[in-house]
C-alpha cells in the first residue's frame, strides 16, 4: 500500500472559530483523535464525532472535526457516513460525498475539514452518537487529468473557492 498522507489537527486558534464558546471549544480540542483504520483490511478511515451528538429525523448539524491532512499529489480524500449510520439512519453527508483535495491543507482556514450531517430516517428514528465514536470515514483515492490540462490557479479556501 502506498503510504501518502498524514492526518493533523488543526490549530486551537482555527478550531475554536466554529465556536461560541472558547473554553468549551479548547477541552474539545485537548481530546480530538485523529482519523484511523479499525482493522489493517479497513479501506476507510474513521473520523471521530468530537462531541456527543443527537439527531432527530430532518435534523442536521455543522461539524468542525478540528482535522486536517496533507496528502502527496494526485490524491483526494474523500468523505462518505460510516456505513452503518447510514444503513440504520441513513445518515447523509449534505453534499453527498465531501471532496478534500490535496492543495486544501494550505487554505487560509488550515483545511480544516467541516461535515455537515443529516439525519434522513424515514423511520421516525433518532440517532446518536457518542463522542469519540465513529461517524464518517475517508477513503485516499489517486486522481488523473486531461493530457491538454494546463490550470495554474492555487486554492485559498473552502467551499466555492475554486470557482471565483
Amino acid at each position: 500500500m502506498k503510504r501518502i498522507a498524514q492526518f493533523e489537527k488543526v490549530s486551537l486558534t482555527e478550531f475554536e472559530k466554529a465556536f461560541e464558546n472558547k473554553e468549551e471549544a479548547r477541552q474539545i480540542y485537548e481530546n480530538l483523535k485523529l482519523p484511523k483504520r479499525a482493522t489493517c483490511g479497513s479501506a476507510g478511515y474513521d473520523f471521530f464525532a468530537p462531541f456527543d451528538i443527537t439527531l432527530k429525523p430532518n435534523e442536521t448539524i455543522k461539524i468542525p472535526t478540528g482535522i486536517r491532512c496533507k496528502m502527496e499529489r494526485g490524491w483526494v480524500l474523500k468523505l462518505y457516513p460510516r456505513s452503518s449510520l447510514g444503513f440504520k439512519y441513513r445518515l447523509q453527508l449534505n453534499n453527498t460525498v465531501g471532496i478534500i483535495d490535496e492543495d486544501y491543507y494550505y487554505s487560509d482556514n488550515e483545511g480544516h475539514i467541516f461535515a455537515k450531517i443529516t439525519n434522513d430516517s424515514n423511520e421516525g428514528k433518532t440517532m446518536e452518537v457518542k463522542k469519540d465514536q465513529g461517524f464518517m470515514q475517508g477513503l485516499f483515492i489517486e486522481f488523473g487529468i486531461t493530457y491538454d490540462d494546463n490550470v495554474t490557479a492555487v486554492r485559498n479556501g473552502g467551499f466555492g473557492s475554486t470557482t471565483k
